[in-house]
């Protein structure tokens, strides 16, 4: 005959360390997932561009300038009519990039201002970026590259433009090529001055700073000699 053993019934009960541990492990991988999440979203913002419509505007009017050179170069038609679109769409160029695409994409700004004594000054700002600053206000990579290229592109093909007119003879469009180069030549010169004017001020900050320290050591010495 076989004998049948009941044995009595094990349960396992967790023991409160044993509890609190897994909770906070669960803890550490919600906060693993979270600083990820973080991580990733942060980088889609810097690539996100945040304001459209100034992005758009700052390529039109230039690429469109340049178009239109070229269609009325090749194609022909009135050349006054050209020449007054050119030089309407170039304007409007310029207003809008030293104006308001500048100041939002990338938070630069320049302008000229005539004080008192009657002297032009030329004013070059950079916004400063802080921890208290906006994410709205906040420039972004994929903007900054927008503006950086539009801006510098273009018055290199006015100036390849100005080289062909000169070699193939066509005088009549060198008012407008010059006006092109002028153009956005001020506004290129202008930002780069306001991007490279606080890198200056440092270098110029620093170089004095270890003038002075010079010269101070060198006037102890001679009072200890």
């Amino acid at each position: 005959m076989w004998s049948v053993l009941a044995f009595p019934e094990v349960t396992c009960r967790a023991t409160p360390a044993a509890a609190a541990v897994e909770m906070k492990l669960d803890s550490i991988d919600d906060e693993d997932v979270a600083l990820f999440d973080a991580e990733e979203d942060s980088a889609a913002r810097k690539n996100k561009i945040r304001h459209p419509v100034a992005s758009f505007f700052h390529l039109f009017f230039r690429v469109t300038a340049i178009l239109v050179y070229l269609l009325c170069g090749s194609v022909g038609g009135s050349f006054i009519a050209c020449m007054v679109t050119i030089i309407l769409l170039l304007s409007c160029d310029f207003w809008t990039v030293k104006n308001i695409t500048g100041r939002l994409m990338v938070g630069l700004r320049w302008w000229n201002q005539v004080d008192d004594d009657g002297k032009n000054h030329w004013v070059f700002e950079s916004r400063k970026a802080g921890a208290n600053q906006s994410s709205a206000s906040r420039s972004s990579n994929a903007e900054s590259r927008i503006f950086w290229l539009g801006l510098i592109i273009c018055p290199v093909v006015w100036v390849i433009f100005a080289f062909f007119t000169l070699v193939s003879f066509k005088i009549k469009w060198l008012a407008v090529v010059i006006l092109g180069m002028v153009l956005q030549g001020a506004n290129l010169y202008g930002y780069v001055r306001c991007k490279v004017g606080a890198r200056t001020n440092l270098k110029n900050m620093a170089t004095n700073y270890f003038g002075r320290q010079f010269l101070k050591q060198a006037f102890t010495k001679q009072e200890e000699s």
